[in-house]
């Protein structure tokens, strides 16, 4: 008779355990779980979302520019390098679109040909101030043209350090909640506690999207940067130069 009404009262069991747990199977889709956490947790999730986003935006953006800004500097050294009068080559390209080198170039010759058409200065002191004003002109343009490349830099490195705190806060947001729900249900089994975590959890993984590629893309994007730089602060002081010979011929 025992052994009869076992198997019933099993049964009774397991309908109650699913009913405690809602009668359903707890979706692991990102979607369900998104829409199974509550405000905070919802909040954080589309904090990080958004992040992610944006980073993937600036990330192909500077992409592009970082590669059509190293093409035009390919073409116009290889100009400048051809031996073509300067004079003639800053009228060819004034009108040009507006690039870094190209920047520092027009910068270095508007100085040099304001220098040479004053005609109150001579001699050594207009050598001496006349190079100096010119690599201070070209240094500045340098320093403000590194200025628009290194824009939305600090963003990257923002989420990329921070994204991974913000999805801990929301996973450890989401245990506390589910150790919550837990303790008022009195019931600890697999089915109950499971849903609850991978929701917790759910908020360090799309931290970690959020932040590797934006760890990545910073440590990328600040080499080629770098690389860049030196390339110009190389190039106006072989433009100096260059017009330092020019202006001792002239004396």
């Amino acid at each position: 008779m025992t052994a009869a009404t076992t198997i019933p009262e099993r049964a009774v069991d397991a309908a109650q355990l699913a009913g405690s747990t809602g009668g359903v199977a707890h979706s692991m889709s990102p979607f369900a779980l998104f829409l199974q956490a509550d405000m905070i947790g919802k909040l954080v999730i589309l904090m990080l979302v958004f992040a992610s986003v944006w980073c993937w935006t600036i990330i192909f953006d500077k992409m592009r520019t970082l590669k059509a800004t190293k093409r035009r500097a390919d073409k116009f050294e290889e100009a400048f390098w051809s031996g073509e009068p300067l004079d003639k080559l800053y009228e060819r390209v004034r009108q040009s679109r507006p690039d870094p080198i190209l920047k520092t170039f027009l910068s270095g010759m508007e100085e040099w040909r304001l220098g040479m058409s004053d005609k109150n200065a001579g001699g050594e002191s207009l050598g001496t101030n006349l190079q100096q004003r010119i690599e201070r002109n070209m240094s500045v343009t340098i320093g403000r043209e590194m200025e628009k490349l290194e824009r939305s830099m600090t963003f990257l490195a923002n989420v990329g350090s921070a994204a991974p705190f913000i999805g801990l806060f929301g996973t450890v947001w989401g245990i506390m909640r589910s150790f919550t729900a837990i303790a008022g249900s009195k019931n600890a089994s697999l089915a109950v506690v499971a849903p609850g975590i991978a929701e917790a959890l759910f908020a360090t993984a799309i931290g970690l999207v959020a932040a590797i590629p934006a760890v990545i893309a910073y440590n990328k994007f600040s080499s080629d940067l770098n690389r860049y730089n030196d390339r110009l602060e190389n190039f106006a002081t072989e433009f100096s130069a260059i017009l330092g010979r020019h202006l001792s011929n002239r004396k």
